[in-house]
Parts: C-alpha cells; structure tokens; sequence
C-alpha cells in the first residue's frame, strides 16, 4: 500500500477516517454486551476531554469536516460480512462470544445524535443517551479528531515530501520492531485505535509487526483490521464500566462494592484469557486489599497507570498472599509504551508471570521530530463518561495527573477507596 500517495490525493468520501462500526476497540464490543445485558436503562454522557491543552484542535481541525465525519459514522450499519465474522468467529477459543439478542440489536444499530459546540480553541464533543449506544462513540470521535489533525499538518505537503515522511516513520517502526525481536519469549498487542495517526497507518502498523515478529505479535484490539488481516482480536474490559457502575452508587457502602460488582457481572459472561482484573481506577493497592477471594483465581492484571513496576510487583505480592501462583498469571501493561520500556519490563518480570503488552500511541502514531515544530506529535485525548443517570463520574487512577471529576466527588471517593498521597507522573499519552 503506498500511503503517501493515498494522503496526497485524498477525497474523504473514498477513504472516510471511521469506515465501519467494527472500526473499534474489541474491549468496546464485549463491555457493550455486558452493558446490554445488566444495564439496559443507564442513562449516560460521554465528553471529549484533551488532557493537552497547548494543542488547539478547533484551530487545526474544520468544524464542517469534522461535523462530515461525525455525520458518516452515523450513516454507518454493520455489513453483513462483518456480522457473520462476530456471529460465527473464535475468539479466545470461544464460539458465539457474542450473543444472538446482542447481535440482532447491534445489526440494526445507528449510533445517537452527537452534540459538537467551539469553545475558544477546543472543541466540546458531548454524546447522551443509553450507555450501550453512546458508548459506541468513543474510539470513533478520538480516531476521527486524531486523524483530522494529522489531516491538517499534511495538507500542504508535497506529493515527494510525503512519500519520504512515512519512509521515514515506516523505518522507525521497522527499527523499533527489530528491537522487539531480540526479546526471547515477548508477546505483544496492537492497542493504537483511539490515538493512531491514521486508519491505513495502523492497518501498516499491524502487517509489520506480525511480519517482523511472527508469534510473538498476538493480536490487535482494532475489530476491523482483525477482520482484513485474520488476526486475533485482543481486548478484555476498560475503567468505564466501575466509573459508572460507581457513579450509580446509592450510598458509601454501595460504592465501595461497585468494582467487585462489575467484575461479579463480567465472570457471568466470560473465563478464560477474558478474566483480566484492571486495579487501578480506583488504587491498585486498595482495590486488591479489599477484593473478594475469588477474584485472586482470575487469569491476570492489566496495568494502566502508575508506575508499572510497581504495580506489577504489588499484583505478585497479592496473588503470593492469597496462596497462587504468580508464575501462572497473566501481568499486562498498557500504559505510555514504547520499546525501551517494553524491553526493561520484560526483562524485570519475565519468569516471575506471564508479561504481556498492550503498545498502543507510540506504535501508531509516532512521528515525533518528523515534521516541523513536531506538530505530529502524539498528545493526550480522551473520551469518558462522566455521568451517568445524572450522577457525575470519578476516575483516580494510581497517577493524579489522570483523575477526573468534581473535587467534592474525587475527595469522597478518596475517602471510600483509602487512597492516600500518590506521586504525580507526566502523562504523554
């Protein structure tokens, strides 16, 4: 595929940036059904949050592109190839991860009304309504704003310009991949829908690292290019799902039980690799200090904040206390990777558990110091609930600098989940 010379001549009716409702994370999928299935009636709101501000997206990005491209993605229905695929395919050794009643609503899917409003130089994106449609928004509105921003850089380059651009990027990719190939027993994921550079880039992205890598590349999390390219789809479960099971909370009792009641809802559902505890949204520490006994036989830990390390040695101690096996579990991390990081993980805990990676943002959308005051660089974007039933949401995190929510609620929520001082770290991505 010569990407270049499809950015050069690009009419977004041909390449549209969100081309399918499959064009998603599969964790999106799995929490929809879940969320079908014991939460029909939540009422919720979802809002573009950009945690970096010195990046003006209503001053780089067309309002009237941008409302084109969110104008499309609800013109959008699922193919009948792209149904039969989740209706009839293997996923983590499972037939019909999907059930019949979820897929005959998905079927007949159209995603909600949108509310899209500039103010100063960002843009306030709002979706409403049932949780299991609205929250069918979120990967699609970050791909889209992320892409209309490199739209714009790349606007005025040249058709040569171009072509030595993504040389270059492809060679950096390549060279991060030949890094990643000297580690002895890596297994890796794609995790770089909500923030890639491109639809045609990450779908590049995803050919190379199973190329370069063989079976130690296991997967991408985007359903679509699973489809395409006949490769696992990869995805368990994301921190929506105990912020809003949290927010529905009638008392302090409630809310402290709200992530176990999550997970209680998910063990219905799913075994297997699919039974993979995310800590953090409240405090790792906590939330494994007060957790059920039966949630220590569940297959692993996914870290996504904080700093890995130690939350990876903290989940160890735990399992260790609770009489498993550290060594038969499953740790993987999806935070702010790139290869050093990677490689220094894995070198650290490889043998001591199963160590797996997420590699998302700096897998698809590293073009740092290729173009000119680096206006390729990646940046924090985020789409989250923040109410639901008109209750706010709160999210903590093991790092500050990724807490949402009003100051009253996140003070409350301190209070009920024990988590004290923590130490602030620089979000990238």
């Amino acid at each position: 595929m010569d990407i270049a010379t499809r950015v050069y001549n690009h009419k977004w009716k041909i390449d549209p940036i969100i081309r399918s409702l499959i064009d998603t994370d599969f964790y999106k999928l799995l929490m929809c059904q879940s969320v079908f299935r014991n939460k029909p009636e939540t009422e919720v709101t979802f809002s573009l949050i950009n945690r970096s501000t010195s990046v003006p997206l209503a001053r780089l990005i067309d309002e009237g592109e941008l409302r084109e491209q969110l104008d499309h993605i609800r013109s959008l229905s699922l193919s009948r190839g792209e149904s039969t695929w989740l209706r009839g395919n293997t996923f983590y050794g499972k037939r019909q991860m999907f059930r019949p009643d979820f897929m005959e609503w998905f079927e007949n899917l159209r995603l909600p009304a949108y509310h899209l409003e500039r103010v100063g130089d960002q843009y306030e994106l709002t979706f409403e309504g049932k949780w299991h449609e609205v929250m069918l928004w979120e990967i699609s509105a970050l791909a889209v704003l992320m892409e209309l921003r490199s739209r714009a850089v790349l606007n005025d380059m040249g058709r040569f310009e171009l072509q030595v651009l993504y040389a270059r990027a492809m060679t950096r990719v390549w060279e991060k991949i030949e890094r990643l190939r000297q580690i002895d027993g890596l297994s890796i994921a794609d995790f770089g829908t909500r923030r890639r550079h491109g639809f045609l880039w990450q779908d590049w992205c995803v050919q190379a690292m199973r190329e370069g890598l063989g079976d130690a590349f296991t997967g991408t999390s985007n359903c679509l290019i699973a489809m395409r390219r006949e490769v696992e789809a990869i995805g368990t479960n994301a921190h929506e799902l105990p912020m809003v099971y949290s927010a529905l909370a009638a008392d302090d009792t409630a809310l402290a039980q709200a992530p176990y009641e999550v997970l209680s809802d998910w063990h219905d559902e799913h075994d297997g690799n699919l039974r993979i505890i995310l800590p953090d949204t409240y405090g790792t520490q906590g939330f494994l200090d007060h957790a059920p006994d039966w949630l220590a036989g569940w297959t692993g830990i996914r870290i996504d904040s904080g700093d890995p390390a130690a939350g990876a040695e903290v989940a160890i101690k735990w399992w260790q206390d609770r009489g498993e096996d550290p060594q038969d579990k499953r740790v993987i991390f999806s935070d702010g990777l790139d290869v050093e990081k990677i490689t220094e993980l894995h070198g650290q805990f490889a043998g001591r558990t199963k160590v797996s990676f997420g590699w998302g943002t700096l897998l698809t959308n590293d073009f740092r110091g290729l173009v000119p005051n680096d206006g390729l660089a990646p940046f924090s974007l985020v789409c989250k609930a923040i109410s639901a039933n008109g209750k706010p949401t709160v999210k903590l995190s093991d790092n500050p600098e990724k807490a949402m929510g009003p100051r009253s609620e996140i003070a409350r929520y301190k209070r009920v989940f024990g988590v004290g001082e923590q130490d602030h770290i620089d979000v990238l991505v």
